[in-house]
């Protein structure tokens, strides 16, 4: 559970900006939508390597984006 510590003067508006930004860095949305299917781990890992040989290719500017 989420707990945000507001101020009697603080305005709504910025404790739930405060809220939405806790909320985004728990990972509790990222969680969730793993948890809808499973993935094999051999798949994990393979898309694991296909997106760390894409970074790579990146970054020593062979593929341009």
């Amino acid at each position: 559970m989420l707990i945000i510590d507001s101020k009697d003067c603080e305005n709504i508006d910025k404790a739930l900006k405060k809220y939405k930004k806790k909320y985004e860095k728990s990972r509790t949305l990222n969680q969730l939508r793993e948890r809808q299917s499973f993935t094999k781990p051999s798949v994990r890992r393979r898309t694991q390597v296909l997106k760390a040989i894409y970074r790579q290719q990146i970054a020593s500017g062979k593929l341009e984006d």
